[in-house]
């Protein structure tokens, strides 16, 4: 019971995969989200297939939407080796034809997953998909898949960015509601969408009490990521500094 949870609390780690896939680990389970290109650490090992497959315990595949780069039909063969494996994906998936019925639960906003494990519950995005908020050993985790503020701003007129963040504070609004604190939170840094790239972020850690804040959806672009530290130290939040796939990260 509460021994066994202490244990688990001490022991979570957060392994940074690429883009937006992280790994969450505990003693004895695994959580991959937002899958769709392994890479290789210092040995030339497969993260994802060579190392975290083959870890004891349970294994969870989260997709919160079906964009290429947040999703691979590539993780439902893994089953072949790995039958206790749980596939726990958002409805557009299989909407879209991308998986069968019989291939995952499925969840639309609102919805929520739960087992002797772990809870995860769908929350909105402003693009395609959810975002995911995970209960698991004592920690809350978030994890925003494609929910961000997406404002375009340099290319965008100043209505449409405003019904852009219009958008994002709603989805951020009921968030907050229903989530008044968040332990690790994985969320897009995207410096494609130029000078305010952060702003997002910035909301995020203004409406919800975050304790760590990983950043995602940059690509190679470590710098850029990286630079919202600043800000998130500001506030006493504590960041997750990425240099390269693989990383790890004990909280």
């Amino acid at each position: 019971g509460f021994y066994k949870q202490k244990i688990n609390l001490m022991k979570m780690k957060l392994i940074y995969i690429y883009h937006s896939c992280y790994a969450i680990e505990g003693d004895d389970y695994t959580i991959l989200i937002d899958f769709y290109k392994d890479q290789s650490d210092v040995k030339g090992r497969k993260i994802v297939q060579d190392i975290l497959l083959n870890r004891p315990g349970a294994f969870y595949v989260l997709s919160t939407h079906g964009h290429s780069d947040h999703f691979t039909p590539e993780v439902l063969s893994w089953k072949i080796n790995r039958p206790d494996i749980h596939y726990i994906f958002s409805k557009d998936i299989l909407v879209d034809g991308k998986a069968s019925a019989t291939d995952a639960v499925y969840l639309n906003k609102g919805e929520t997953y739960q087992d002797d494990l772990l809870k995860i519950e769908a929350f909105g995005s402003t693009d395609l998909g959810v975002s995911f908020y995970i209960k698991v050993g004592g920690k809350r985790i978030f994890h925003a898949g494609d929910l961000n503020n997406w404002h375009w701003n340099e290319e965008s007129t100043p209505q449409e960015s405003a019904e852009y963040e219009d958008f994002y504070l709603k989805e951020l609004s009921y968030l907050a509601k229903n989530v008044p604190l968040i332990d690790m939170a994985m969320f897009p840094v995207d410096p494609r969408l130029g000078k305010d790239y952060m702003r997002g972020a910035e909301q995020l850690i203004d409406y919800i009490s975050v304790k760590n804040f990983a950043p995602m959806h940059f690509g190679i672009k470590y710098d850029k990521a990286n630079a919202f530290a600043a800000y998130a130290r500001m506030n006493d939040v504590w960041f997750v500094m990425i240099t390269k796939p693989g990383e790890s990260f004990e909280f």
